[in-house]
């Protein structure tokens, strides 16, 4: 291993980084130069996620814009992309809510040939990463709250509507990885009281925008999946959970008929 490889890893190490090899050969392998990685190495070791001080996250295949102050794409969420995809094969009209840095659009767009796609976002930092990462797709990035940021004219035209909402109970925030909390905004992890603010508010609206036999897809975790589930049949869908062990993933499916 070089030296400055070696320095890296061991500094890595000891700030407590579990992959620290790893790690080290995605900063080396980023950082243009001996300065920028020393640069890089110093702001991982202060605490700042990985993703932020590499600016990438991989997903879904694909290398993810993300800078400090977005929600970082979690690799769990690549479940809830390959369920959408097996079931909106053709897919013509895809839109990503709560897209924070557009990871789950672009991956859909690319696994889906090309659809007209649209996300949105609350947050003017994660509006600005999102543009980044679905112009490759030619897509749409619109700033406010959730279908209010939407244009009019995809009412009762989504064939695909992935909702990545935040869904951490309130009271709980404060037990996330300091990554998590100390790095992301509050906006993208914060739920409400139980986590399902927003899980009930996109299931309550979804009928509206989706086409005839378009599906609503949001990740909740294991312990909300019931509840969402009920919020999804209220709303008038046919809902049902998929579950990948593997990925430690819960996705409410919930299809317009």
């Amino acid at each position: 291993m070089p030296p400055l490889a070696d320095s890296v890893v061991a500094a890595l190490r000891s700030a407590g980084c579990v992959f620290a090899e790893d790690e080290a050969e995605l900063i080396l392998s980023t950082a243009r130069t001996p300065d920028e990685a020393t640069a890089m190495v110093d702001r991982r070791v202060a605490g700042l996620p990985l993703e932020h001080v590499l600016g990438w996250a991989g997903f879904h295949g694909l290398r993810i814009s993300v800078e400090p102050g977005v929600f970082v794409p979690r690799r769990r969420t690549e479940y809830l992309v390959d369920q959408a995809v097996a079931l909106a094969d053709g897919a013509s009209v895809v839109v990503d809510l709560c897209c924070g840095s557009g990871a789950v659009g672009a991956a859909l767009a690319a696994a889906l040939g090309g659809p007209e796609l649209h996300a949105a976002d609350i947050d003017p930092a994660a509006v600005r990463c999102a543009r980044r990462n679905v112009a490759p797709f030619a897509g749409h990035v619109h700033e406010g709250d959730l279908f209010a940021a939407l244009p009019g004219t995809l009412r009762g035209r989504v064939d695909v509507l992935a909702a990545n909402v935040p869904y951490v109970p309130t009271e709980e925030v404060g037990l996330l990885p300091s990554e998590a909390r100390d790095h992301e905004p509050l906006v993208a992890l914060d739920g409400g009281d139980d986590g399902l603010d927003l899980v009930r508010r996109v299931a309550a609206e979804a009928p509206q925008w989706l086409a005839p036999g378009g599906c609503l897809l949001v990740e909740t975790s294991e312990r909300q999946a019931p509840l969402a589930v009920e919020a999804f049949a209220r709303s008038g869908l046919l809902a049902r959970l998929a579950v990948s062990e593997e990925m430690y993933a819960n996705v409410v499916i919930g299809v317009r008929p």
